[in-house]
């Protein structure tokens, strides 16, 4: 069973400009990543990080290992949804030759963290930026600490709201699931006929 936390974060004008800065950059990096996954038909996380991470290191040195992985997984995470869903225009199986549509993210993609981007303890939250970590206090009720230490933590995503300011979503897991194991399944929930991309993901048709 999965659960889902979401907290609303207090910042400063300050604290917003850096994390707009790390939005844009975790974009940029998920980018670079898109063109191997189209040409290659490629987006497993663990083969994908072999083709491309010591370029996206080079390329990239201000983003860091850890956030070029999780680029890694924000990239294989959107392919399996794009090219792998059976209700998907998109779907890799309809087109056996050639390279793939592109994935395009915009500025406004959400940014995943895991346990080296960002910590958590006794309600103090720290994560990273490209200038140094931002910590906040996040104030949980007993509901969510219960939640912290009863479920393991699967992913935290960061999200720029519409009106803004930015957004943490905490997701839980029982521990079942892998990412990697089952990724139609996840990619393709029972109750969802249709394949839903995001508006922050911009899928551009192979020339």
């Amino acid at each position: 069973m999965n659960k889902a936390l979401q907290i609303v974060l207090r910042t400063t004008p300050e604290q917003d400009q850096r994390l707009l800065a790390l939005q844009r950059a975790f974009a940029q990096v998920c980018n670079a990543i898109a063109p191997t996954v189209a040409q290659t038909r490629i987006w497993n996380r663990v083969a994908l990080h072999h083709m491309v991470y010591r370029t996206l290191r080079a390329q990239f040195p201000a983003v860091g290992s850890q956030m070029a992985c999780n680029a890694i997984y924000a990239v294989s995470r959107m392919a399996r949804i794009v090219y792998q869903h059976p209700a998907s225009p998109f779907l890799a199986t309809k087109m056996p030759s050639g390279p793939l549509p592109l994935l395009h993210f915009v500025d406004t993609a959400p940014v995943y963290f895991d346990r080296h981007t960002l910590s958590l303890k006794d309600g103090q939250l720290s994560l990273f930026t490209l200038d140094g970590r931002m910590r906040f206090e996040l104030g949980l009720n007993a509901d969510d600490e219960r939640s912290f230490r009863e479920h393991k933590l699967r992913e935290v995503v960061l999200s720029r709201q519409a009106e803004g300011g930015f957004t943490l979503r905490f997701g839980f897991t029982d521990g079942l699931d892998d990412d990697d194991t089952a990724p139609e399944r996840k990619a393709n929930p029972p109750a969802i006929a249709a394949v839903q991309i995001p508006e922050y993901v911009m899928v551009e048709e192979a020339a």
